[in-house]
């Protein structure tokens, strides 16, 4: 599932300056996030994942994954993080 999701996004994001690091599908209580943390060679502010997520929500939306429900969180990786 990760390869396929940057496979499909990371062309459609290139302009924006940032790429997905990863994609994560976790549970938390009875919640399921698909979580997918976007890099750059600058930090990545709020603004840009906001521009990122009105590209990335459709494309996730047509990819007819097979996941549970889930709420999309895409957020800018940390400098330092693993």
């Amino acid at each position: 599932m990760e390869e396929t999701i940057i496979k499909e996004v990371n062309p459609c994001i290139e302009s924006l300056g940032v790429f997905v690091d990863s994609v994560k599908l976790e549970k938390e209580g009875n919640i399921n996030y698909l979580r997918i943390a976007l890099d750059a060679d600058f930090p990545v502010d709020l603004n840009t994942c906001v521009c990122a997520s009105r590209i990335i929500n459709p494309i996730i939306d047509k990819m007819n994954l097979d996941l549970p429900e889930y709420i999309l969180d895409i957020y800018g990786k940390s400098k330092g993080e693993n």
